[in-house]
């Protein structure tokens, strides 16, 4: 299924007069406050984030996985689906593929259609959390740290597998989550566990190309429950630290313990040059992997407070590399993918309106209420038509959601794969 621009500039008129209206409005105010409207527009119209392949499905828990109608059921079928979300959003220009899940079965016939939908190839994403068909050893007491050479070995193989799998498509960025860790004390040597990590990651970084980079990413717990072996962005930076240059952290916003100060670790990250990715969620308890923005939004926002200040002010740390990373339980899965991205750059949006140079100066007097009077001032705003006003200009929906259902997307995407698809994935 693909949506056509004809039908999304139809179903924009309905909408165009009371977009005028508003923005304008908010185009003259921000305007008078010393704002450049025009460039905020041009940067949300540039911003892509890539939807990870394993979230076009529903997602599940522990105790159970409920299907969404018309799921993909092929890598193929994926790309089709995100090249509906980036028709509609104009923001989802990328795939992040997870390996064995999205393995190619042509990869001339993938990269031509992903090259068609405007769709470039992120980061490719290993799996060694799980047993793989006719694996020769198994990753049930961890993997990059085991204490088994042979399933090490094992380990970092499929590494460079999925290296040379994502450079055949073009991406430029290997990500390493792991699930490795301990459920009881005793059981593992966190010092061996720790140095065995890191000596497979070097094997891993050595089969780099030169314009790549490996994201190593951290979690507190889960599916060990009393100690995981990169638990937080302190080993992250250690273990990327220790295979070199073109290493780096990687943050998942639920990855972290409740009520971490997550703006405080992206800003020392990018400081020191090592802030490599970054995987957009939310939660209320631990990695709830809910929609973006919707249980604590003004997070999000202090967030990209310190990441549009380190994009202007860091220039030792790379471009960024973006991705949605939720599980969508009870949702349409591309539904709850368009309110994602829609909090990503109405945080995104809500950042660039701070005025950095009177927060410096208030910051240096201590002026403690006008720092937040300068911060809140900017998460008040309400930015929505700049964002609809990016879309438009980039071709995109003015309300992607209501585009999404007016077009009634996913009846075409039953009717076209049956009801009982079911997408490959967690």
């Amino acid at each position: 299924m693909k949506i056509q621009k004809d039908q999304v500039l139809e179903f924009n008129k309905k909408g165009l007069e009371s977009h005028k209206e508003s923005f304008d409005f908010l185009a003259s105010k921000l305007s008078k406050e010393g704002k450049d409207v025009n460039s905020i527009v041009s940067k949300l119209a540039d911003f892509q984030v890539a939807i990870p392949s394993w979230a076009l499905g529903a997602g599940g828990t522990r105790f159970g996985r409920f299907s969404f109608y018309g799921e993909p059921s092929s890598l193929e079928q994926k790309i089709d689906d995100i090249g509906i979300l980036h028709s509609l959003t104009q923001t989802a220009g990328a795939v992040s593929l997870h390996i064995p899940w999205d393995i190619p079965s042509d990869y001339a016939a993938i990269k031509e259609k992903a090259d068609a939908l405007n769709i470039k190839f992120d980061a490719v994403n290993s799996n060694t959390f799980q047993d793989q068909k006719d694996a020769a050893e198994t990753y049930k007491y961890g993997s990059l740290s085991n204490t088994s050479k042979a399933v090490r070995e094992q380990a970092i193989q499929h590494n460079i597998d999925v290296i040379n799998i994502g450079d055949k498509l073009g991406s430029k960025a290997l990500t390493v989550w792991l699930a490795d860790g301990s459920c009881f004390p005793g059981q593992n040597n966190f010092q061996t566990a720790f140095q065995n990590t890191q000596d497979s990651l070097v094997d891993i970084y050595k089969a780099l190309p030169d314009d790549w980079k490996m994201l190593v990413e951290y979690k507190p717990y889960e599916p060990n429950f009393y100690s995981t072996v990169i638990q937080d962005w302190g080993a992250s930076l250690m273990l990327a630290n220790g295979c070199g240059d073109k290493a780096y952290t990687l943050v998942d916003l639920g990855h972290h313990l409740p009520n971490s100060n997550i703006e405080q670790i992206v800003s020392i990250l990018q400081l020191k040059g090592k802030l490599g990715g970054f995987h957009f969620n939310d939660s209320k308890y631990g990695d709830d992997d809910l929609t973006v923005g919707s249980i604590k939004p003004y997070a999000l926002f202090l967030i990209f407070n310190e990441l549009v200040y380190g994009m202007q002010n860091n220039p030792q740390n790379p471009e960024l590399a973006w991705m949605i990373d939720a599980s969508h339980n009870v949702k349409d899965p591309l539904e709850d993918l368009i309110q994602s991205l829609e909090a990503i750059q109405e945080a995104y949006a809500k950042a660039m309106l701070i005025d950095q140079d009177a927060l410096k100066a208030a910051q240096l007097d201590n002026d403690v209420v006008k720092c937040q009077e300068i911060l809140q001032g900017a998460y008040r705003t309400d930015v929505r038509p700049l964002l609809e006003k990016a879309r438009l200009n980039a071709g995109g929906a003015l309300s992607p959601i209501h585009a999404y259902r007016g077009l009634d997307v996913r009846a075409g995407l039953i009717q076209e794969r049956g009801k009982y698809t079911v997408a490959t994935g967690l």
